[in-house]
């Protein structure tokens, strides 16, 4: 019974320490080295926690019922925190460690007014470059333009639409010159990601370009890209 409880405590532990890792940084309570450091070896405890409750429970399996509650409890918490890392490290490692993804790699929207918000991040607001733009082609070979075939104006509208439904921070919009700006903070570790659009008339109708990029970070274990993807999916819905 004692054994259990304990299991369970140190299950519960690693838990927290794992959720803490990421909101600590973005609430500025430890520096982002801090946060990947916790976030590291809770992680591993987690792992190894999971596993001594398999054991645990196996053992325990024809003793008292509190005791096996108690590993039971452990297990699920150690379990679900190991197959959510265990799913990213995964993902990380599938995806190249580019943070800048467009659909247009010959000539990506640049930012403007984004620009000054971007001033002390890590990444520059410039496009990454060729190595970048050879990485997207063969990682993400769908992440291309839209054409809608509404006017500049109503796309434009549909666009600052869903940028106000996802809860993104809207920072500016050209329509002179066809683009927007925003940026999304993720709700973990409250990194902070910045997409432009470009808006092009055409005979066919309206051109859509879109660009992510990270501002801090190597990799974005495929965020950047993601994120375009589904926008511009739910963009042509909502003009259909």
């Amino acid at each position: 019974m004692l054994y259990s409880r304990i299991l369970f405590y140190l299950s519960l532990l690693a838990v927290l320490v794992f959720i803490a890792s990421g909101y600590g940084y973005n609430w500025e309570i430890w520096s982002l080295g801090m946060a990947f450091t916790l976030l590291t070896y809770s992680a591993y405890a987690t792992i190894a926690l999971a596993l001594i409750g398999l054991i645990s429970i196996w053992f325990l399996r024809k003793g008292r019922a509190k005791a096996i509650v108690f590993a039971v409890l452990a297990l699920l918490l150690t379990g679900s925190v190991s197959i959510t890392a265990l799913y990213w490290q995964q993902r990380a490692q599938s995806v190249p460690p580019i943070h800048d993804i467009t659909t247009d790699i010959e000539n990506p929207p640049e930012f403007s007014a984004m620009l000054r918000l971007r001033a002390d991040a890590p990444n520059p607001p410039e496009y990454a470059g060729p190595e970048t733009a050879e990485a997207q082609r063969e990682a993400y070979p769908e992440i291309q333009p839209i054409i809608l075939p509404e006017n500049l104006q109503d796309v434009m509208d549909a666009a600052v639409m869903l940028i106000t439904d996802r809860e993104w921070k809207l920072v500016a919009i050209n329509r002179n010159q066809g683009r927007i700006e925003a940026t999304e903070k993720l709700a973990w570790f409250g990194f902070k990601d910045d997409v432009v659009l470009r808006f092009t008339e055409t005979a066919e109708g309206t051109l859509v370009d879109m660009r992510s990029k990270s501002r801090i970070g190597r990799g974005d274990v495929g965020v950047n890209a993601q994120r375009i993807e589904e926008f511009l999916e739910d963009l042509e819905d909502s003009v259909d």
